[in-house]
């Protein structure tokens, strides 16, 4: 569990500028879809060099605290459910499935202010979006039930128990192809665990991906909906703004960012690989010389 942590947290760190770039594309519509890189120089240009990494406390702070949750969840449900049985493959699914549930259910507020800090000062080439003014996370969350009310936190709540599948749909694919490549050899490697991991994230990502474009829009919420002009924030406009998307920028618009969201996947999953290979030979390494002390 620690390796994991510290692995994605180290990741998100040092791929966060792929996270604003996705968020941009995803959130502020009339933005123009352009390379990764391309969108980045641009924020850079128009808002200063640490832009990209604007918001990053907050998301870390939400990350370490939703891993803590998910973690803490899965264990639990584990212990009361398996209670000294073998655990299997499907009975890891169900409880990391419900564990997923718990998390999304408890975090989400922490998601919708850390989202809403990381575009605060942000050039959008949307008219319709309501800047925010925040002094903090302290200060978004009085401001947000004071001037949206206490459910406003939760905005995004029901495309992100749909993403709880993600992990399930990746799963899926993960054992399909391992299936297939251990038909032409006896034994997987670690580059190849690797690469099949990737693969099958990559495909989870692409198709959950209109899901975390509603996602974000929702935990925003601070766009206006015509003719009413009132600004977005409830669960019953998800269709909406399905058909919003697709009827304005065809399918297409659905994806917006998901290059920058699949380099980020790739990148992290390499990263965290990487990071969980050292981490764990220093370990062994300094057991190993406790070891030899002790003779």
């Amino acid at each position: 569990m620690f390796f994991v942590r510290k692995g994605s947290v180290t990741a998100m760190t040092v791929f966060f500028p792929l996270d604003t770039a996705r968020l941009r594309l995803q959130v502020d519509e009339k933005r123009k879809s352009k390379t990764t890189h391309m969108v980045l120089l641009e924020i850079i240009k128009e808002e200063g060099l640490l832009a990209p990494y604007r918001g990053w406390f907050p998301v870390i702070s939400s990350l370490c605290c939703s891993n803590f949750v998910y973690f803490y969840a899965f264990n639990s449900l584990k212990a009361v459910w398996v209670k000294g049985q073998n655990s299997t493959t499907g009975k890891d699914l169900v409880v990391g499935f419900v564990a997923g549930v718990v998390n999304v259910l408890l975090t989400t507020p922490l998601w919708v202010v850390n989202t809403r800090l990381k575009l605060q000062g942000a050039k959008f080439r949307n008219e319709d979006i309501v800047p925010t003014n925040y002094k903090g996370i302290i200060d978004a969350f009085h401001q947000i039930i004071r001037d949206e009310g206490i459910l406003a936190l939760w905005n995004g709540t029901f495309p992100s128990l749909l993403l709880v599948f993600n992990p399930a749909i990746q799963f899926m694919f993960y054992e399909g192809l391992k299936r297939q490549l251990l038909k032409k050899r006896m034994k997987l490697s670690s580059v190849d665990v690797f690469i099949i991991g990737a693969v099958a994230k990559a495909i989870a990502t692409t198709v959950t991906y209109p899901m975390q474009t509603v996602q974000s829009i929702l935990r925003f919420g601070r766009h206006r909906l015509n003719p009413e002009n009132r600004t977005l924030g409830s669960l019953r406009n998800v269709l909406y703004l399905l058909h919003q998307r697709v009827r304005r920028f065809g399918i297409i618009g659905l994806y917006k960012g998901l290059e920058a969201k699949l380099l980020q996947t790739v990148l992290t999953a390499a990263l965290m690989f990487l990071v969980y290979e050292k981490l764990t030979a220093a370990t062994f390494t300094v057991m190993g010389l406790k070891r030899a002390r002790k003779h």
